[in-house]
């Protein structure tokens, strides 16, 4: 234990692909450390693989909204109050398990084998438009953002005329510099895109997801507009700014990709480590203690709440040979071990999507580098602009060539 509580580290970076440096030192010293929150509470913080696994796992921990403190000031007025009805997320069983049971069969491996015909079509799509308009361009204008945008907007029924309004909104609300008054702005705008959606699928569906959603089942639609909000978040923030991380990735390794290129099996292992290497969740998850419990001779008590770094997880030495660099093989090496990142969280609260988005950057990496062999950065390296304030890393912008 540390006589000094640590705040949550937003410093400097290292590197464009590397959590701040305080994380490792945290991790290798006092891997569950006592952390003081935004709001003043003194709760804990959790940097090793082992530890991060273990309470994310245990059911003494709690995800509800309401008996969480946040590490960094986000108070949209709602802090500290229960999650409104289709916000599972942010609650326990029985309550979380209604809700995911209505989804999860959509987003099962097969379900999304299904999808990808139309993901590769969109995936070409982007690429004939950057083709066409030539370099340079800003990759993640061109392709890393209207892909998993065209992808969940599909599966929600989005129509194409309102998409921008989505994007734009979502962008202000995982920004840690949006001020509080922008951020109430965004998530009520969020919101409000969604009604008219529900009424107009209810009065015509369509063959997507979210119109099988409306049409069978009895939620309200209070609950649909809630789960179509944290869907869309999910489905199109996180993997637009990893496939935009993960292409500067690959190309500051070019053995990386010469290495895919040789044999593209390796795919699979790729997003994998790309998934591990760069893990762009910058902050959490958390869990409130519902009891005191030990953990590895610490006892968190009943009310605090401990946050977790899933970068400093999946650099952690104890699980990872030298965690700190890329291997694409390194999954393949494997075989059928899996060897555990921790990018999509774990236990009953893991990412409902995580099957989209692999298939996703298994379709568009390929695609890419295939169309484009000669591609490279069309600035310095460590001019390229990145997203140190926000909760999701990535990049602001890739301008690129070929």
């Amino acid at each position: 234990m540390t006589e000094t509580a640590f705040t949550f580290p937003t410093g400097k970076r290292p590197g464009p692909f590397d959590p701040p440096d305080v994380f490792a030192s945290i991790r290798e010293q006092h891997p569950l450390t006592p952390m003081t929150f935004a709001d003043g509470h003194e709760g804990w913080l959790a940097c090793s693989h082992r530890i991060v696994r273990k309470i994310l796992a245990d059911d003494r921990f709690s995800n509800r909204r309401e008996l969480m403190h946040l590490p960094v000031d986000r108070d949209i007025s709602k802090k500290r109050q229960p999650s409104e009805p289709g916000m599972f997320i942010r609650m326990d069983p029985p309550e979380h398990t209604r809700y995911r049971r209505l989804l999860i069969a959509q987003f099962t491996v097969h379900r999304i084998r299904q999808l990808e015909p139309k993901i590769s079509a969109v995936v070409r799509s982007c690429l004939d438009a950057m083709e066409r308009s030539g370099p340079p361009v800003d990759l993640v204008e061109e392709f890393a953002v209207p892909i998993p945008s065209a992808v969940i907007c599909d599966l929600l029924g989005i129509p194409e005329s309102e998409r921008a309004e989505f994007q734009r909104a979502m962008g202000v609300a995982v920004d840690l510099n949006t001020k509080q008054a922008d951020l109430i702005e965004a998530f009520i705008t969020m919101q409000s895109l969604f009604p008219p959606l529900i009424a107009s699928k209810r009065a015509r569906p369509t063959d997507d997801f979210y119109s099988d959603l409306i049409n069978n089942s009895d939620l309200t639609d209070e609950e649909l507009t809630n789960i179509g909000f944290m869907l869309f978040g999910a489905g199109f923030e996180t993997t637009a700014n990893m496939l935009g991380l993960g292409t500067f990735a690959l190309l500051e390794h070019p053995a990386q990709v010469a290495a895919l290129r040789q044999d593209p099996s390796l795919i699979d292992s790729t997003v994998e480590e790309l998934l591990r290497y760069l893990t762009i969740i910058h902050i959490g998850p958390m869990r409130a203690a519902l009891e005191d419990v030990d953990i590895e001779g610490v006892t968190i008590k009943k009310g605090q709440v401990v946050c977790m770094s899933l970068a400093a997880a999946n650099r952690d030495p104890a699980c990872f040979d030298d965690p700190d660099s890329l291997d694409i093989t390194r999954y393949a090496r494997a075989g059928k071990r899996n060897m555990g990142h921790l990018a999509f969280g774990h236990g009953i609260h893991q990412c409902l999507g995580q099957q989209l988005a692999r298939a996703e950057m298994r379709l568009a990496f390929p695609a890419l580098f295939e169309r484009f062999p000669g591609l490279r950065l069309a600035l310095p390296p460590e001019e390229v602009p990145t997203r140190q304030a926000a909760v999701i890393y990535g990049v602001q912008r890739l301008p690129v060539t070929w």
